[in-house]
C-alpha cells in the first residue's frame, strides 16, 4: 500500500520549505496540487520533475475515492495547495478523511501557514487563539462576528483585500473601535506589512492607502 504525504508549500518566499518536502515531492508518484500552473512555477525553481495532477475544490468529491484506491494499490502521493497547509482554508480536508476511513497512512509535514506569522508577529496575546479562516460573505457572517467579538482571547481571519476595509468597519461596529488589531500582508513577500493599531487606525489607514495582497487580520481579546 501506497501512503499520502500533506506537504505545506511557502506562501510567498520560495526559501520557506524544508529540505524534507522537497525531497519528498521528488520521491513521490504523484503530487496533488490545488491549481498546477502556480506549482509549476515552485517545482520548476526547485528543479522537481514529478507529475502533477489538478486537486481542488471542483473536482475533489469527484475524484477523491479513486485516489485512495490509487494509494491502496501502491502510489505514493503528496497533496499541496497553492500556498500554505492543505486542509487549512484549502482543499485537502476531503483526501484526507477519506484515506483514514480507508485505512491508507497519512503524513503530515509540518511547514508554512498565513496566520501562525500573522499572529506572533501582531503582539497581540497568542498563548490562546482562535483561527477562523474566511468568514461568509452574506448568510451566517454576523453571526460570526457576534461569536467573535465575545470571544475572551485573540482570533484570527483571513480576508481579501478589495473586502478589507468593509471587514475591518465590520469588526469595529462589533468588537468596538479601540479594540487592538493587526492586519498582515503579503507575509514573506518583498512589500510583506504588519501594522498593529487599534481598529479605528487601521480603517483610517487602510481608506487612505489602499491595498493589495494577501491579508491576515488579528483581533485582540476583550
Amino acid at each position: 500500500m501506497g501512503m499520502l504525504y500533506i506537504v505545506p508549500t511557502p506562501i510567498g518566499n520560495l526559501e520557506d520549505i524544508s529540505l524534507r518536502a522537497l525531497r519528498i515531492l521528488k520521491e513521490v508518484d504523484l503530487v496533488l496540487a490545488e491549481d498546477t500552473r502556480t506549482s509549476k512555477k515552485l517545482f520548476s525553481h526547485y528543479e522537481i520533475e514529478t507529475p502533477l495532477r489538478s486537486y481542488h475544490a471542483h473536482n475533489e468529491h469527484g475524484i477523491t475515492a479513486q485516489l485512495v484506491e490509487q494509494i491502496q494499490a501502491g502510489t505514493a502521493m503528496a497533496l499541496i495547495s497553492d500556498a500554505g497547509t492543505p486542509g487549512i482554508s484549502d482543499p485537502g480536508f476531503l483526501m484526507v478523511r477519506a484515506c483514514v476511513e480507508a485505512d491508507v497512512k497519512v503524513e503530515c509535514l509540518p511547514g508554512a501557514t498565513s496566520f501562525v506569522p500573522a499572529l506572533v508577529a501582531s503582539g497581540l496575546p497568542c498563548d490562546r487563539f482562535h483561527f477562523e479562516g474566511f468568514l461568509p460573505h452574506k448568510k451566517g457572517r454576523q453571526t460570526r462576528l457576534l461569536y467573535l467579538a465575545s470571544l475572551p482571547h485573540t482570533f484570527a481571519i483571513l480576508e481579501s483585500p478589495h473586502r478589507l476595509v468593509k471587514c475591518l468597519k465590520q469588526l469595529a461596529e462589533h468588537c468596538g473601535e479601540e479594540r487592538k488589531a493587526c492586519v498582515a500582508r503579503e507575509l514573506t513577500k518583498i512589500h510583506e506589512d504588519i501594522r498593529t493599531n487599534t481598529l479605528a487606525e487601521l480603517i483610517k489607514h487602510y481608506e487612505a492607502a489602499g491595498v493589495k495582497g494577501e491579508i491576515v487580520i488579528v483581533v485582540g481579546p476583550k
